[in-house]
């Protein structure tokens, strides 16, 4: 289970040190793709499976799902660790989450986040501040 948050520094070349906390967890290999609310998702190869089995149960006729599949795995890459714990973020996956030095790495259950400084910290007050309308709204699943 991915859990915490932690800051890092993403260098010139697109390198980011991964917690160590996470990299056992993710194993040698690992995907890393576009997420939601301007940020990267990253998965261990078995939660990656997965979610491609439910992706693939979206209708093809339908232009969201379309879409949406295309956008998720069309920058979809596969990582490894260098000898420092980093990992190459290519350029389409900096670029959509507006990475540039300091970034959060974020443990979500069952996958990580990889936030720019500014956006982590703009989600992270919204979230704060609007905690118990957003929980209250989520009653309705039984959490």
């Amino acid at each position: 289970m991915f859990m915490g948050e932690f800051e890092h520094t993403i260098d010139s070349k697109g390198r980011l040190i991964i917690p160590a906390k996470f990299r056992g967890e993710l194993g040698e290999k690992f995907v890393v793709t576009r997420g939601m609310d301007g940020c990267l998702f990253g998965y261990p190869m078995s939660g990656w499976e997965k979610l491609q089995e439910r992706l693939s149960q979206l209708p093809l006729n339908k232009r969201d799902a379309r879409a949406f599949v295309r956008f998720f795995y069309s920058a979809a890459t596969e990582c490894t660790f260098d000898k420092q714990g980093r990992i190459n973020i290519p350029s389409p996956l900096a670029k959509h989450a507006e990475l540039e030095k300091q970034c959060i790495i974020v443990g979500v259950s069952d996958r990580f986040e990889i936030w720019s400084q500014t956006r982590w910290q703009s989600f992270a007050d919204s979230a704060e501040e609007n905690f118990d309308d957003i929980a209250e709204n989520l009653m309705d699943f039984d959490i």
